[in-house]
Order: structure tokens, then C-alpha cells, then sequence
């Protein structure tokens, strides 16, 4: 199983360019989404994901002014999953990691160039002469290894960041080395992202996200503390249709190991990223999506945002994630006003040459989307 959240480098297995079921919905003119069909359409990939194995799953789209969740189950007999009902967000956690980085660096507090910095205990490792950066870490140029070296030797595998302690984290960092110079290749790495918030507030990044982040933009259920209410209403995680226990973690939960959300905080993130103009942290938004560093031509990143190039010079922005129970996906394009999530209660893993089902539903129905 991998640690890494479901982290992918492009929408494999998703067609832009007008062969094919995806690409034909991209074609001008479609009415595929108009707003009287949008249930069905909704409705239909809920079907797929049901298919492809996924217990449940919740959808939520925006097109324009509108807003629409909708949730679907396989098991006859139980409720399907709502705007509130709470799953592991996974890796889509590291979009809200960088934007607390960006709401730093707006108010003076850091600079994107500054060097990690951490207690003297915590050995930061160096390659060459460069040292590493908060924007290193915030785009996967590093050259930190995916995860700490000594994760792994202690870990229960259903549930394997749990155990893992700062103190952990320091005899960690002694014995890991990068692997390349930083700024110079980009390589997923949870390790980095945990270190970045650690970084942004050492030893309180829980609490950081919540108050920098999910409050100003009305995201109450997303915590990595699971509130009695939310315990409630919280979807039951998955793998290979077995019933397994969601993760924790403490040391680096910034990465996205332990988050929980909802369909409709995502949605309200996602509305942010649309207009940041109408958001309380339009500055800090703007920052995350401005590229910083270019994977290939179909591929750069922002601060914790991929952003892949579509046709008619447009952008998709997204991000994945998964925890050992769920998955997610969130992918927005501003040029359109559209934006999709969907969040199921499995896990999955992409192959050499096919995304998981839940991110090649969500680039698939987002194209749609998009050209209504």
C-alpha cells in the first residue's frame, strides 16, 4: 500500500483532445451539462464510481452561480452519504497546508526563500550548496525522500503514521539524505509536506489549519480532530472490501494523513479558488495557484496545486488524495467557473497506466462541465 496519498504527476487515462467518450464531451456546443441535466449527469458518474467498487461515494460540483452534491451507496438498505457526511480527505490536505504558507508569507511573517528551520534537534539535510525552502517543500523539489526512514520499521500498516512520534522525527531526519539538489527535480514527498508544517507552527499544525485556514473559509468539519458529531455522520473506510480504521497521525498530519472533511467544505473551498477576489484570503489563494516550477509541458505546480494544461489555454487545477480506507479527488478550472469533488470510502491506488477510478471520474466529469 502507498503511503504517499494518492499523489499522481497528470490525469492519466483521461482523454482532452476530442477522441473518445471524455474527449467528445468536450466538443463546443455540448448541452451534456446544462443546468436542468445536471442531476443526471451528476448521478451517472456517482453510477461509475459505484462500479469501479467504491462503497459509497459523494459528489460535489460547481458551474457558475450553482451548487450541487449529490451521494450515492451500494448497499441496499443504507442512506447514501450527504454534503455533511465526513471521509478522510488524504493529500488534498496539502492544498490547505500551502495556502496557511502563503497566508505567512502575506503577512511578513516568512518569505517563500526562506530556509527550513526547525529546533536544533531536527537536523535538516543538505545536498550541494543549496539549502532547502519553504517553496521547496511546498512544490516537491526538495529532494527529501517520500518518507522518513524510520516510518515504516514500527508501523501498523493499517494505520501507519500513528505511532510516529517528533522524537521519531528527529532520529528520522539524522539518517535521511536528498537525493537530489534542491529546486531541482520535482519528487512527491509527504516527509516535506510535514516538515512545512512543522515549520508554519511547530508542534500545533492541527490547529494552524483550523484557525488559518478552515475558519475564515467556513469549513467546520474539517479537522483532524473528529468532533462526537462528526463521529456520527463519518463514512466507515474500506480496502479491498474489508472494513479497516482510519489513520492518524500527529508529526506530519500537514501532508494530509489524518485529515478529515466533507463534501460541502470542499465546495466552499473549491468556490475560493473560483473567485478568490470573494474570499477573506484572496491574496494567499492567488499565491498557491501561480506557477512555480514546470514538471513538463503538460504539467507545473503552485504551492500544493498541480496544474495541468487543457486545451483553448485553459488550466485545470487539482489535487488527490487517499488515506488506507478512502480516497478523494478536487479539481477546479477558473476559466470556466466550474469545479468537482468526489470523495469515496475506499481505497485505491493508480497503475502504470490508468488513474484511480475516483481521479479519472472527476477530470472526466469536470470536462463536462466545462463546456456547457
Amino acid at each position: 500500500m502507498s503511503l504517499d496519498g494518492g499523489a499522481i504527476h497528470g490525469p492519466k487515462e483521461v482523454s482532452w483532445c476530442g477522441d473518445g467518450a471524455a474527449g467528445a464531451s468536450l466538443l463546443p456546443g455540448n448541452a451534456a451539462a446544462a443546468d436542468d441535466r445536471l442531476p443526471a449527469l451528476v448521478r451517472r458518474y456517482l453510477d461509475q464510481a459505484l462500479a469501479a467498487g467504491s462503497p459509497s461515494v459523494i459528489c460535489g460540483v460547481i458551474q457558475g452561480r450553482r451548487t450541487y452534491v449529490e451521494g450515492a451507496g451500494a448497499a441496499v438498505g443504507r442512506s447514501a452519504p450527504d454534503g455533511r457526511t465526513v471521509f478522510q480527505l488524504g493529500s488534498i490536505t496539502k492544498t490547505l497546508t500551502a495556502t496557511a504558507l502563503a497566508r505567512a508569507v502575506g503577512a511578513g511573517e516568512t518569505r517563500l526563500d526562506a530556509p527550513l528551520a526547525l529546533p536544533a534537534r531536527f537536523r535538516i539535510p543538505r545536498k550541494g550548496n543549496r539549502r532547502i525552502t519553504l517553496a521547496h517543500l511546498a512544490t516537491h523539489t526538495s529532494g527529501l525522500p517520500s518518507l522518513p526512514p524510520n516510518l515504516l520499521a514500527e508501523a501498523d500498516p493499517y494505520d501507519p503514521y500513528a505511532h510516529y512520534t517528533l522524537d521519531d522525527l528527529a532520529t528520522g531526519l539524522r539518517g535521511t539524505e536528498l537525493s537530489t539538489e534542491p529546486g531541482k527535480v520535482n519528487a512527491y514527498s509527504n516527509l516535506g509536506f510535514g516538515l512545512l508544517g512543522q515549520a508554519l507552527a511547530f508542534d500545533d499544525v492541527d490547529s494552524m489549519l483550523r484557525h488559518r485556514v478552515a475558519a475564515p473559509l467556513g469549513m467546520v468539519d474539517t479537522t483532524t480532530a473528529l468532533r462526537p458529531d462528526m463521529a456520527s455522520r463519518k463514512a466507515v473506510g474500506h480496502m479491498e472490501g474489508e472494513v479497516v480504521p482510519d489513520w492518524h497521525d500527529h508529526v506530519l498530519s500537514a501532508a494530509g494523513t489524518s485529515m478529515y472533511s466533507t463534501a460541502n467544505d470542499m465546495v466552499r473551498f473549491l468556490r475560493s479558488q473560483l473567485r478568490p477576489e470573494r474570499s477573506p484570503l484572496r491574496d494567499a489563494i492567488e499565491l498557491t495557484q501561480r506557477p512555480r516550477f514546470t514538471v513538463d509541458q503538460n504539467l507545473r505546480l503552485g504551492l500544493g496545486w498541480h496544474l495541468s494544461a487543457l486545451p483553448g489555454r485553459r488550466t485545470m487545477t487539482w489535487h488527490n488524495g487517499g488515506t488506507g480506507g478512502f480516497s478523494t479527488c478536487a479539481a477546479f478550472i477558473r476559466e470556466s467557473g466550474t469545479a468537482v469533488v468526489m470523495m469515496v470510502n475506499t481505497f485505491s491506488q493508480e497503475t502504470e497506466t490508468a488513474a484511480r477510478p475516483v481521479d479519472a471520474l472527476t477530470f472526466r466529469l469536470l470536462g463536462e462541465l466545462g463546456t456547457a
